[in-house]
């Protein structure tokens, strides 16, 4: 068995979305010692800002006719593609930023999606269990003032579930700013709380995906 795991975070040592991810893990490493944990991460290695371009442009030229950054793109978009492919289970962490998706993980996505084997319509990746773990600073959610500012849950799910076909669970914990933006120490309790079930259920998605087998 072998797990895929993506980390976007940009501050990895305090990062909330990794630590929630760092639950997942465990449970799965706990119901397969010794087995191999694949580790992507964006933020530490972030995809080469043109490579996407060179993959898309270089799409209809043979191949002895690409320019090396073409065939670096092609390559590296196989890389991807083969992580994800050859994964039994997949995590990624993946916190909102600026009321968006993380530039590294829409960069990697897209040129990972160049690859025949992971664009539409193809089903390589159709039913493999994955988690998302995703954070927010503030609170997105129904009846808030902000309500519908998250940008980034929708279109990971979008893409993961819709796209490729994942059999997807989402873990996601609002306020990881409270105790750190002083605007928000009105709502510790709160954030406490929603912290300590975003963990309950990180550590129940975790056994889910250890558990599962890709249909």
């Amino acid at each position: 068995m072998s797990l895929f795991r993506l980390d976007a975070s940009i501050f990895p040592a305090t990062s909330a979305s990794r630590s929630l991810g760092d639950l997942v893990e465990a449970e799965w490493a706990a119901a397969h010692p010794g087995d191999t944990i694949v580790r992507r991460d964006v933020a530490a290695d972030p995809v080469p800002a043109t490579a996407w371009v060179d993959a898309v442009t270089s799409g209809g030229v043979p191949e002895a006719e690409r320019t090396p950054a073409q065939r670096a793109a092609h390559a590296l978009a196989a890389t991807y593609a083969d992580e994800l492919i050859a994964a039994d289970a997949l995590l990624f962490t993946v916190p909102l930023y600026n009321y968006g998706i993380s530039q590294h993980v829409k960069t990697w996505f897209d040129l990972a999606y160049t690859d025949p084997r992971t664009s539409m319509g193809s089903t390589t990746l159709q039913g493999k269990p994955a988690v998302l773990a995703t954070v927010l600073g503030g609170n997105y959610g129904p009846g808030t003032p902000r309500e519908g500012w998250d940008h980034s849950t929708g279109w990971l799910r979008r893409v993961l579930e819709d796209v490729w076909g994942l059999e997807l669970r989402v873990v996601q914990r609002h306020f990881t700013l409270v105790g750190v933006n002083p605007a928000l120490d009105d709502f510790a309790d709160l954030a406490a709380e929603l912290k300590a079930d975003a963990e309950h259920l990180a550590r129940t998605h975790g056994q889910e995906i250890a558990s599962s087998r890709a249909a």
